[in-house]
């Protein structure tokens, strides 16, 4: 467009019949601020323009970006049809040749929200409007997902692959370089976690090298392939005619593999350094004194049968990460709502039992705000919107995306058992062997800390769980793969029955694997209060009515 021409009338567009949007300058050029109808100065021959109205795309508001025209990116190779695909405009100086590209980016509404536009002078980028509320380049153009996904540094590569592959597959480019590549895919975790593969063409440089490893380790394994190129870029290969070339490097990107196998002599030099792990400790003595805590990387699994105090406890270990740490926290209970789980937190805080709608009602509101803002309004929490059974592959989905893209350090999952409800025998024990495999891998992918409560099944004999039976690894329902796989089962034990209130509260803490340290045993006696709801530890020695346990 004309940059030095005067606005002379404005009015009704012949293209699209907009009452006002239409501007004609004093050089005879007019524009179309509403359709993007370009109508070239009479006589002249060198501009190539669209005076077509374009497709309408849902949700675009360009009335307050730049605007420009379709237009082959000559110089890049890049076609109209192209431009076009991607929605791109670009800008003409008085010779006509391409002073400015236009790159258009959508939210997740498909709103247009933002422009990146490129000098091609200076190659200076600019930003208008709000580029961290969208997308990826070109993200909005395949919203379903697929089979393949090319991931670029560039929105012109991405346009040049889409090209060059011939307009098959899905082609994206991250907003802001190999800098900010892992930050952009977390934003966009959930749309690029809907392909198959996620075929990774950064620069042929240090910079784009470091971030395809990255950005590869965001995914599961197998999930990410790294083109290797011989050109700087996908576009030098267009501008090259290699479209052939290209074309095999991409088909023979290899699938991403961590480096893992070294020589132990190697280590001398790191042998000492601590690796990196945090660690929490329990909010129990005795159970610390036999773990030195839990830590990140790590699964520990939770078991009991009914009326035990699991959720007793994780309420308090939740709270108690809160508390002790600055992490974010994950939480995915499949047997309670999103506000009980706020309530379970903010009880342990108000040393009351909030989840009960009686007694939270005894609290004025600036009191429940007051415990509210210091639990749950932290924003710390994330937990899972679901009630009832679900598959396994959603579950492991939403535990990726907390750990990955919410930055969850401790994820805590209650319960396994309602994952496979409804199976019986083999088919059960196949399914919790198949998630647990799982679950360890994503423990090490992600390095998150993960607590897992498991039930137990019914012992043979009259003496139950209720009764106080002791728990062993042969107890956990469905699978050895439970304890195969993690890192910690503690058990809890507690004898329902007893006519003696204290022992009827009483829950033992009974570690049934330690990996750690590899102590096992009974490691405390926590103590149920049922005015306040909170799980305290209990002295032996306090109390002697405690002799039907083995005390610690």
């Amino acid at each position: 467009m004309n940059t030095e021409s005067k606005m002379t009338k404005q009015g009704a567009c012949p293209n699209c019949e907009s009452s006002d949007a239409y501007t004609l300058y004093d050089d005879g050029h007019g524009y179309c601020f509403s359709c993007e109808f370009y109508k070239a100065i009479e006589g002249t021959d060198k501009m190539v323009i669209n005076n077509t109205k374009p497709a309408p795309i849902q949700g675009v508001v360009q009335t307050n970006f730049s605007t420009g025209i379709y237009s082959s990116i000559f110089d890049r190779k890049i076609k109209e049809s192209t431009a076009k695909k991607y929605n791109v405009l670009v800008n003409q100086d008085n010779n006509y040749n391409i002073s400015k590209h236009i790159y258009k980016y959508y939210d997740s509404n498909n709103s247009h929200v933002a422009n990146k536009i490129r000098n091609t002078n200076d190659k200076e980028f600019w930003a208008e409007g709000s580029i961290k509320d969208a997308g990826l380049f070109g993200q909005n153009l395949f919203p379903a997902g697929g089979k393949y996904v090319t991931l670029t540094e560039g929105e012109i590569d991405a346009m040049s692959i889409y090209q060059m592959m011939g307009e098959k597959w899905a082609a994206v480019s991250i907003k802001t370089g190999a800098a900010g590549a892992v930050r952009d895919c977390k934003a966009s975790y959930e749309y690029l976690n809907k392909f198959d593969n996620i075929v990774i063409c950064f620069d042929n440089d240090e910079a784009g090298k470091k971030a395809a490893s990255k950005v590869a380790q965001l995914f599961e394994p197998n999930k990410c392939k790294i083109v290797n190129l011989a050109l700087k870029d996908a576009n030098d290969y267009l501008v090259a005619n290699k479209r052939v070339e290209f074309s095999k490097a991409w088909w023979d990107a290899e699938i991403y593999t961590p480096a893992g196998i070294v020589n132990l002599a190697n280590l001398k030099n790191s042998l000492y350094e601590e690796d990196y792990c945090e660690t929490c400790m329990y909010p129990w003595d005795g159970l610390n004194n036999k773990t030195y805590g839990m830590r990140t990387g790590e699964l520990v699994t939770f078991t009991a049968g009914a009326g035990m105090g699991k959720s007793s406890i994780t309420r308090e270990l939740m709270h108690h990460i809160l508390k002790s740490t600055n992490d974010n926290i994950g939480v995915l209970a499949l047997e309670e709502s999103i506000k009980k789980t706020a309530f379970n937190i903010m009880s342990v805080e108000a040393n009351a039992r909030l989840y009960i709608k009686e007694i939270r009602d005894q609290f004025d509101k600036d009191k429940l705000k007051e415990w509210e803002q210091a639990t749950i309004g932290t924003g710390r929490f994330y937990a899972f919107d679901h009630f009832g059974s679900i598959h396994n592959d959603e579950i492991l989905n939403r535990v990726q995306y907390m750990a990955k893209a919410l930055d969850c350090k401790w994820i805590i999952l209650d319960h396994l058992s309602i994952l496979v409800s409804g199976q019986e025998g083999d088919d059960e024990r196949k399914s919790i062997d198949v998630l647990m495999t799982k679950l360890r891998s994503l423990v090490e992918q992600t390095g998150v800390g993960l607590l897992l409560v498991s039930h137990l099944r019914r012992p043979s004999g009259d003496t139950g769980h209720e009764n106080g039976r002791e728990v062993t690894l042969s107890h956990l329902r469905g699978s050895a793969s439970i304890a195969h796989l993690s890192d910690c089962v503690i058990a809890l034990e507690r004898n329902q029955q007893s006519t003696d209130p204290i022992l009827a509260n009483t829950t033992v803490v009974r570690i049934l694997k330690n990996r750690y340290t590899g102590d096992t045993g009974i490691a405390t006696n926590l103590v149920y209060d049922n005015s306040t709801g909170r799980m305290t530890e209990r002295e032996p020695e306090l109390d002697s009515t405690l002799n039907e346990f083995e005390i610690v």
